[in-house]
């Protein structure tokens, strides 16, 4: 692979293009598509770790895309400026602002193809496609493939779905749809070698793979097989954005809840911070105990991304290659620190009385929900008379409504009443649940 065809400011139907504002770059263009968008905008109602949350200092999925986008860029800026060095034909076409963009707008959007309830919002609806009655009434009616991505619900293919439907008209560079995609494979994939980290999991669905398709043609990804390449070498710097902010984040507040003690979270920290241990001082002139993890959750993030870029520019060649597989925070010299915040994560965060109880919620909503809208979809595209179901057609979004009635292709339906599900807010998916249901009018 080679930097000039990965930086690709290319858009899907249209040439390649240069920007025609001089203050405001192609990769620009994306961050600011992605952050006016509709989709965007609802991830200030759904869950990162503490669903629904109370205190208005925990974080949402839209202030964690936010931070990930933030730190996205930094690392982008700091690979970018050696790149240009070691590559000074590039200089002529790109700028290290490029290479910023283009990671904070992946970044930005990494996680638009949530569901509702986090990851537990993933697995309900996999679950109604692998047990439910009505999800299972389909398993006849699409292809091995098709069923493959009924039966993975996949936030990073979703994702991708959303960045790439018509009706948001975002239209990314082929470079920032790149980096986004950490799998570039789809769902059914028999060869998948899962110890591999691109291909861990999928990141496209059946119904846009030949959009992906002309991406990775347009960047020269290395190809595995057909329809499965190697990553694009941005794409390690935004999962390296995402598990510094969540981890490190996570423990913040987790101090700030009480799930994790003060004197606890501020060894974790310091075992991460290095390079900047001599500021470490300045903790005693700092009065509230929010101010000081604030200040120590500042002072890792910068040693990681220092840890994480140095990495990178180290490994260049072979992730170019396509050979490179690891995570860059699971090889940075910190990756032991790290990995003892992730444990006490899992133990004392994650499985907390509240985080249980709203995935056990969403694990009841989610299928209900499913089950109304997938029969009022099956009604509709084989024509059976329902007034219910008529009904429920009508609290469907208008273009996922026609979508449906234009079809008549079980895949593409479901595909449509999952898109509506999926994107729900977590409050508001409670507030529907409980209206069909009858619990509430």
């Amino acid at each position: 692979m080679n930097w000039k065809h990965l930086l690709s400011a290319q858009r899907s139907g249209q040439k390649q293009q240069t920007s025609t504002e001089p203050s405001r770059s192609v990769f620009e263009q994306d961050y600011d598509r992605i952050i006016f968008s509709h989709p965007f905008r609802k991830l200030q109602d759904k869950t990162q770790v503490h669903p629904l949350p109370e205190h208005d200092f925990v974080h949402t999925r839209l202030t964690h895309s936010l931070e990930v986008s933030s730190v996205g860029r930094s690392l982008g800026k700091r690979v970018g400026e050696i790149i240009l060095q070691r590559h000074p034909g590039l200089s002529k076409e790109f700028s290290l602002f490029d290479f910023g963009a283009i990671v904070s707008a992946a970044s930005l959007a990494h996680d638009l193809g949530n569901p509702p309830f986090g990851h537990a919002g993933e697995d309900a609806i996999s679950d109604f496609f692998k047990h439910h009655p009505v999800g299972l009434s389909l398993k006849e009616k699409v292809s091995e493939a098709a069923w493959a991505d009924l039966t993975t619900f996949e936030g990073n293919a979703q994702g991708f779905r959303i960045l790439n439907k018509n009706q948001y008209g975002l239209k990314l560079t082929f470079a920032t749809l790149g980096a986004f995609t950490k799998y570039p494979c789809p769902a059914f994939f028999p060869e998948r070698d899962k110890k591999k980290r691109s291909q861990k999991k999928f990141g496209f669905f059946q119904s846009e793979k030949a959009i992906f398709n002309e991406v990775a043609a347009a960047l020269e990804l290395s190809k595995v097989t057909t329809h499965v390449y190697e990553r694009h070498p941005l794409t390690y710097l935004v999962e390296a954005a995402d598990d510094i902010c969540y981890s490190i984040i996570d423990l913040e507040d987790a101090c700030s809840l009480g799930l994790v003690g003060y004197e606890e979270a501020k060894t974790l920290f310091e075992n991460i911070i290095t390079k900047n241990k001599s500021k470490l001082g300045k903790l005693d002139q700092l009065s509230g105990r929010q101010e000081k993890i604030g200040f120590l959750r500042a002072l890792a993030i910068g040693d990681l991304m220092d840890e994480c870029s140095t990495l990178f520019l180290d490994s260049e060649q072979e992730i170019l290659a396509g050979k490179f597989n690891h995570a860059l925070a699971d090889l940075c010299p910190s990756r032991d620190a790290l990995k003892a915040i992730i444990t006490l994560s899992v133990e004392n965060i994650y499985r907390a009385r509240q985080v249980v109880e709203i995935e056990a919620a969403g694990h009841e909503v989610l299928p209900g929900l499913l089950e109304e809208f997938l029969t009022t979809g099956i009604h509709i595209i084989e024509n059976k008379k329902s007034r219910k179901h008529n009904n429920l057609a009508l609290l469907l979004p208008e273009d996922i409504r026609l979508n449906i009635r234009q079809t008549t292709d079980h895949y593409t339906m479901a595909r449509y009443v999952v898109d509506f599900v999926s994107g729900l807010t977590d409050r508001y998916a409670i507030s529907l649940y409980k209206k069909i249901k009858g619990f509430a009018v």
